[in-house]
């Protein structure tokens, strides 16, 4: 096997092992799995707290439809709204309820926990946490939204 799979290989079981920790944590604490918490952290961090529906597809790597079914349930539970672009018909957004801001805010906390026990000392140094960042950034990972100051 070469070098080269042997690395794509642990990384795709290492993002396994992540993703599979944080829908443990969000999912029992507040019934929500990564990817929805991904949804609302992008609105939470977007200005006015929505956004087109293809540029949160966009931002999340997912297909119009995609975003579409993982928007349903958020919109089910009262997270998350659609409203119409009063200009332009063809136009949607997802936009962020009150309910939805104030989850996010508990599982930014969530996130954030485990997101430090799985970068805690002493098996990972700050310098290894900023070496792997540096290195996933190479491949495509873009880390958080960019925070345009309507998450809370």
């Amino acid at each position: 096997m070469s070098d080269a799979l042997d690395v794509s290989l642990r990384l795709v079981k290492a993002q396994t092992a992540l993703v599979r920790r944080f829908d443990s944590r969000l999912g029992s604490l507040y019934g929500v799995s990564l990817a929805d918490f991904l949804v609302l952290l992008h609105l939470g961090r977007a200005e006015g707290g929505r956004m087109r529906r293809v540029d949160l597809a966009g931002a999340l790597g997912l297909t119009a439809s995609g975003v579409t079914r993982g928007l349903g349930p958020l919109e089910r539970i009262g997270l998350v709204v659609r409203e119409a672009d009063a200009r332009d018909a063809r136009v949607a957004y997802a936009a962020l309820t009150d309910a939805g801001r104030e989850r996010l805010r508990d599982c930014l906390k969530a996130a954030e926990q485990v997101a430090a026990e799985v970068f805690a000392a002493p098996q990972w140094a700050g310098a290894d946490v900023d070496s792997l960042s540096a290195l996933l950034a190479r491949l495509g990972g873009t880390g958080l939204p960019e925070d345009r100051g309507s998450e809370g």
